[in-house]
């Protein structure tokens, strides 16, 4: 009988051990920093949703002044269904191929974007058109919304990736969980260069 109390309290013992090791291991901080990045990802895509679909109304309107450059909208046009057609998940962000895709097409379309505006400049009547003023602070404010949803996507991936790393949590982020490091957004290549400005 008493053998078999002292093997109770060594089974409570081997219990209560296991039960602390685990809770160090960062597992259920994993699992919570794994969804802000998921989070955070989602409200990535939905700003960039909302600027998708302001863009044909910008084109239609644009569209309708006389002598615009056909050229700039196509651009425009050809911009929009590319970054809409690469969709990435949030089970895709540690992939860096798809990701650079994506940012990619994402730039070309803000350049592609960021020409039209240039362009109109040149149209006093479509500048005074009250649907197009309508639909450029619609779309700065979300070229603001999407800078703020990076701000908070980049913020997120950088905890996670520092749990993913960082010993104990990286042994269940490896072997338990099969986690890897996200990617996150980068600068442009041109950003590391002063503008030019010339009088």
């Amino acid at each position: 009988m008493r053998g078999l109390t002292l093997r109770s309290y060594q089974l409570l013992a081997i219990g209560l051990g296991t039960l602390i090791i685990l809770s160090g291991c960062g597992y259920n901080k994993l699992q919570g920093l794994d969804e802000d990045v998921k989070a955070a990802w989602g409200e990535v895509q939905n700003q960039y949703q909302r600027r998708a679909d302001l863009v044909p109304n910008l084109v239609a309107t644009v569209k309708g002044a006389a002598q615009f450059e056909q050229q700039t909208l196509q651009q425009v046009i050809e911009a929009r269904a590319q970054a809409t057609s690469i969709k990435l998940d949030a089970n895709a962000l540690s992939n860096p191929e798809t990701f650079k895709k994506f940012e990619d097409a994402q730039r070309q379309l803000s350049g592609a974007l960021s020409r039209l505006l240039v362009v109109v400049e040149k149209y006093p009547d479509l500048k005074a058109n009250a649907n197009y003023r309508d639909l450029q602070a619609q779309l700065e404010g979300t070229e603001n919304r999407i800078a703020v949803a990076r701000k908070r996507y980049v913020e997120s991936v950088a905890e996670y990736n520092k749990a993913v790393r960082y010993f104990p949590t990286n042994l269940t982020a490896n072997y338990i969980l099969g986690l890897k490091a996200r990617e996150s957004f980068s600068a442009e290549e041109t950003a590391t260069k002063p503008p030019q400005v010339k009088f």
